[in-house]
């Protein structure tokens, strides 16, 4: 057996930027942050990208590159009391000229506004560099003062090539690897299985091999193929999600099973990620896009539940909170399906894209000036109010766009309704 009980991610955790992996838009030669930190010159930050990407890595890296004192803090276990008492000891060590330091916060997402808010001082004044890493959209995480004194940068998924790098890193250089014959035949699995995440190939590395090393009673020889993994990872996976490794896949289930029409599925997913310790205010903001991509026009009032749902989830609070979510679920799976919304607005950016800044017709144009008036702006407007049923038919595309159908109503009884009222209103275009 491995005899250690540091991680394998550990233990190949790099330590300098020339040993980091991945990120090259960031760190790589003449890159911004890479400048930044060569020249000493740290702005306080929050990296956005999915787990396994090395955000806490390179937190660390760059607190060791510029010799400035490292404070860790997650945003799970600790809150107020805790940051307060990290400022206070960065205050203490002005007195010695020492380089400011950098405070680290997992999972800052998770932080509340009255414990962000107590950072702002010490990013204000300078006491400390603030480095948040999340896996959530900072623009809707992070309250607005804090962000407006932070950059923001995006760490991007790690490619095949920087994958196998840190497979074959692991296997050359780690103290314990390297004393056995280990061969990786096929690799498709380990990489198929890691999702891009570096931390969960070197966990699932790890598993593999001592799973291996029991099954032949210890012998060196070791060879690695897409079966083997298949069968170890099979065998240990009720371990492998409660340690959150599965986060993507779940909600991956969760919402397909939603999209699907199957509340079974739904809820139990649901409950897979409530008992995961999953952030609720993570599933319900996944439930108010699905509202509107997937159940959109079939079921208006569907993104009004949502959204209610995402609403009273934070005033609420878990444990009650998981009822709140399982109604919510079960009355999204139980909704028609229509994605006519979404096909709308991506045909119309298509549209955009492919014919650029089409000219507004003169007749739809503001006209605040007497000049513009009277170069025909606004002119022959048809004012839908003074028409028998509040409608006229008439041109508000760009001309060369005239007769252009986007939104095209589904089948289901409120599009079918909707579609019978514009074939009734626009005559000879809604033909179909």
């Amino acid at each position: 057996m491995l005899n250690t009980n540091q991680p394998l991610a550990d233990r190949m955790r790099p330590t300098t930027l020339d040993e980091y992996v991945g990120q090259e838009h960031l760190t790589g030669k003449g890159a911004v942050l890479r400048t930044s930190i060569e020249t000493g010159n740290i702005p306080s930050f929050i990296m956005w990208g999915p787990p396994g990407v090395g955000k806490t890595t390179l937190a660390r890296i760059i607190a060791r590159h510029t010799q400035r004192t490292f404070y860790s803090l997650s945003a799970i276990t600790s809150g107020v009391k805790e940051v307060r008492e990290t400022i206070e000891k960065a205050k203490k060590q002005q007195f010695f000229n020492q380089p400011n330091p950098v405070l680290f916060i997992d999972e800052i997402h998770r932080f509340n506004k009255a414990q962000q808010d107590s950072l702002l001082g010490a990013v204000e004044d300078g006491t400390l560099i603030l480095i948040g890493a999340t896996t959530e959209n900072p623009s809707f995480e992070v309250i607005t003062p804090l962000l407006s004194r932070c950059q923001v940068y995006i760490l991007r998924p790690f490619e095949k090539e920087h994958l196998l790098n840190i497979l074959h890193h692991a296997l050359s250089n780690d103290e314990l690897l390297k004393t056995r014959a280990i061969e990786i035949a096929e690799d498709d699995a380990l990489l198929r299985y890691s999702g891009g995440d570096g931390r969960k190939l070197l966990n699932l590395l790890e598993l593999v091999v001592t799973s291996e090393i029991a099954r032949t009673s210890g012998k060196k020889k070791i060879t690695i193929t897409n079966k083997s993994v298949t069968g170890i990872l099979q065998q240990n996976i009720a371990i492998y999600d409660k340690a959150g490794e599965m986060h993507y896949d779940i909600i991956s289930a969760f919402i397909k099973s939603l999209r699907g029409s199957d509340p079974n599925a739904s809820v139990y997913w649901l409950a897979r990620m409530l008992e995961g310790g999953e952030d609720p205010k993570f599933i319900a903001r996944r439930m108010v896009i699905l509202a509107a991509e997937d159940i959109g026009l079939a079921n208006p009032n569907a993104l009004l539940m949502a959204t209610s749902c995402f609403n009273a989830i934070e005033a609420i609070g878990m444990p009650e909170a998981r009822i709140i979510l399982s109604q919510t679920a079960i009355y999204l799976a139980t909704s028609p399906k229509s994605n006519s919304s979404y096909e709308a607005i991506s045909n119309a950016q298509q549209l955009v894209s492919e014919y650029g800044d089409l000219p507004v017709p003169l007749h739809l144009r503001n006209a605040p000036t007497k000049l513009m008036k009277e170069t025909g702006y606004g002119a022959d407007y048809k004012y839908a109010h003074s028409y028998d049923g509040n409608f006229v038919q008439d041109n508000f595309m760009p001309e060369k766009l005239k007769g252009t159908i986007i939104f095209k109503p589904q089948e289901n009884p409120k599009e079918k309704d909707m579609l019978i009222w514009l074939q009734k209103l626009w005559k000879g275009i809604y033909r179909y």
